[in-house]
């Protein structure tokens, strides 16, 4: 007998039962458990690829081998070696403690799922779906093993007068022989119904482990964010504490209440250089600094060091940090707030108006800003009154300096700001100058 493919076999297997409406549906279940085989397994590899632990470890060990505890233990040795004296080694020490305890939540979250979502989908692809495809193969081999039964009896059904009793003892055997087969058959049978009927019925339950696998990462995520949030705090703390920040593109008012000054450090450092040997320096605010002393000058402003000395000898180096720092400023020195009030004042027709309202609005700068602004002022003062040396008369000082010192709020570049507002700004600049005598008795 020519043998039948094995997908034949158990269609005509289950088509052969007696529980025919049942056919259909089990003829569906056996379809899927291949897919759901496939499927589950690679899904459980690609799991285990996800995992940076040790497979099969505990906790602790797992913890020890995980990336972010070298990563912890690296920032450790790091602010270690640098010290509570670098901000860099506090931040690190700090993190890396944070690193160790996201590591220690990774740990048990990896634990987690081998136990609740990955073990148990190996179970199902590896063992369960195969147990029950073997099943299926064995069915086969017992259909066969009953067909050949049964063609064996068939042939020896009608023995002949001569040797009848003897033939008839035979087909007793054969007969036994095909109801023992068809016997295993049926068992087999029945037991492969029972188990893909069983398999159909827990589909809830297996689907369930993805549902657990998002519970437990939505769990893992939620500790690790409290984790993280817990230290972010002390960690801001120890950042806004320190107090060697830059100056240069930092608030006024912050750059006061950080270095507990009155007088903005490149205010004062730029002045006090220039006051010693920049005073007779021609053109200066108006030429041009190298660049890279330029540069060197304001990072060094910017870490608070006092080591200045190589500084003295390019004054306009000093000049070009001091007009850089006025003009990074998020907020000019004479601020947006008081801006129309300004440029109303520099409107008044009457000289004496004119100055009576400038110094009105001068009172009404805020603090910090009043402070550095007559600081500032009373050295153009006296800058101007060596004007017949270095040529920087009021007026010059004005037009390289007044739009560093005030501007619109408006979007654009400082050239376009600087153009919107120059002629009020030159005027009313010159005009502080002009009358503001060294000791600038008027605010």
């Amino acid at each position: 007998m020519k043998k039948q493919p094995e997908s034949s076999i158990f269609l005509w297997n289950w088509e052969s039962m007696e529980f025919k409406s049942n056919v259909r549906i089990i003829l569906q279940i056996e379809r899927r458990l291949e897919n759901v085989r496939l499927v589950s397994h690679n899904a459980h590899k690609r799991m285990v690829m996800c995992l940076q632990g040790n497979v099969g470890s505990d906790v602790e060990k797992r913890h020890k081998k995980l990336p972010l505890t070298a990563l912890s233990q690296s920032m450790l040795d790091g602010g270690s070696q640098l010290g509570d004296e670098s901000l860099i080694g506090k931040m690190m020490e700090v993190c890396g403690e944070a690193e160790s305890k996201l590591a220690f939540e990774q740990s048990q979250h990896e634990v987690q799922l081998e136990r609740d979502v990955l073990e148990p989908l190996s179970q199902l692809a590896e063992v369960d779906i195969p147990n029950i495809l073997k099943q299926r193969k064995h069915l086969a081999k017992l259909v066969l093993d009953f067909d050949s039964a049964k063609a064996r009896c068939a042939t020896k059904a009608y023995p002949s007068a001569a040797n009848a009793q003897a033939m008839a003892a035979k087909v007793d055997t054969l007969k036994e022989e095909m109801d023992e087969a068809q016997n295993k058959m049926e068992i087999c049978k029945d037991q492969l119904a029972a188990d893909m009927y069983s398999f159909s019925s827990k589909e809830g339950e297996y689907a369930r482990y993805y549902v657990l696998l998002l519970e437990a990462q939505a769990e893992y995520h939620r500790r690790a964010l409290a984790s993280i949030e817990s230290v972010l705090p002390s960690i801001q703390s120890q950042q806004d504490k320190w107090t060697e920040k830059p100056a240069f593109g930092t608030a006024l008012e912050e750059h006061l209440k950080r270095t507990n000054r009155e007088i903005a450090l490149p205010i004062e450092a730029c002045i006090m250089m220039l006051l010693e040997t920049g005073m007779q320096e021609e053109g200066l605010f108006r030429i041009a600094a190298g660049a890279s002393k330029l540069k060197k000058l304001k990072a060094a402003l910017d870490c608070s060091t006092s080591q200045l000395e190589e500084f003295y000898s390019d004054p306009h180096a000093v000049a070009g940090a001091l007009k850089s720092y006025l003009r990074e400023l998020p907020e000019p020195l004479m601020t947006y707030q008081l801006y129309e009030e300004w440029i109303q004042a520099s409107n008044v027709s009457d000289p004496d108006k004119r100055l009576q309202a400038l110094w009105v609005v001068c009172d009404m700068l805020p603090k910090a800003n009043k402070s550095n602004f007559r600081y500032l002022v009373k050295f153009l003062a006296k800058l101007a009154l060596e004007s017949d040396v270095n040529k920087m008369t009021a007026s010059n000082i004005s037009i390289v300096l007044g739009p560093n010192l005030l501007w619109a709020r408006t979007e654009g570049s400082l050239a376009e700001m600087a153009a919107t507002t120059s002629v009020h700004v030159v005027s009313i600049i010159e005009l502080i100058i002009n009358h503001a005598s060294c000791e600038l008795p008027h605010f």
